[in-house]
């Protein structure tokens, strides 16, 4: 495909409801477009049109966030460079595709490279940065990166549980939700995160009036009775 071809298969899918969403909340955050395509069908787009890291660069530089997030989930992960990633990260201002960039499926947290970000973006200046390498260490809990391993997370734990609540808002959600990845990779990890969640408690994020969205429960995730099961009860 043609950055045209997928431009016009958007606009064929655009959602009505979702571009009067978009405009009412979503260029607070940018000045980008929308045509109101939620998460799960740009993800069913991005498979129809198959892994293309060229046409991902080119969506990439689209005025449409629908574009720029096809980009994100079709690029190819070997071919993702930390200059690439660093002239991405430096685009993002915040809002949805911040989220999406380290998140959500998108490539990024399966490219080689991505621990390696990961490590260095949480101990950046930039909190955008910060909030995509918490991101990243979410996506990389499900999988086994070397130099991932316990000591590593334990580490971060009390890391997390000693700054979250000085942190900017969105990293401390991005913080909150790598501590629930954490919690959920084996039972010694379990406990610390838990544990940890407690200490914490509630974590602030103000999701605007009018929307219904509530800060991730970390405790409650981690005391489902799947996990109980998996590792005992806590």
């Amino acid at each position: 495909m043609k950055k045209s071809d997928v431009l016009k298969l958007l606009k064929e899918n655009a959602n009505e409801r979702g571009i009067a969403h978009w405009n009412k909340r979503g260029q607070k955050d940018s000045n980008l477009k929308s045509y109101g395509i939620g998460l799960t069908q740009l993800r069913k787009l991005a498979k129809q049109i198959g892994r293309d890291h060229e046409l991902a660069m080119q969506l990439w530089k689209s005025d449409y966030y629908d574009a720029k997030v096809v980009g994100l989930l079709i690029d190819e992960p070997k071919k993702i460079t930390k200059e690439q990633a660093e002239r991405q990260v430096e685009d993002l201002r915040g809002g949805y595709l911040t989220h999406v960039f380290a998140s959500c499926d998108a490539t990024l947290a399966k490219a080689p490279i991505a621990f390696e970000l990961a490590c260095e973006w949480i101990d950046h200046d930039d909190p955008i940065r910060r909030q995509c390498g918490y991101g990243l260490i979410y996506e990389l809990t499900k999988k086994k990166p070397k130099g991932m391993d316990d000591a590593f997370l334990l580490a971060l734990v009390d890391r997390i549980r000693a700054e979250i609540h000085d942190e900017q808002m969105w990293v401390r959600e991005s913080m909150n939700t790598a501590l629930m990845g954490i919690g959920k990779r084996n039972k010694r990890l379990h406990q610390a995160a838990l544990k940890a969640a407690k200490a914490i408690g509630r974590v602030d994020i103000d999701y605007g009036d009018d929307n219904s969205c509530e800060p991730l429960d970390v405790i409650k995730h981690l005391n489902s009775d799947h996990l109980k099961k998996k590792f005992g009860a806590a």
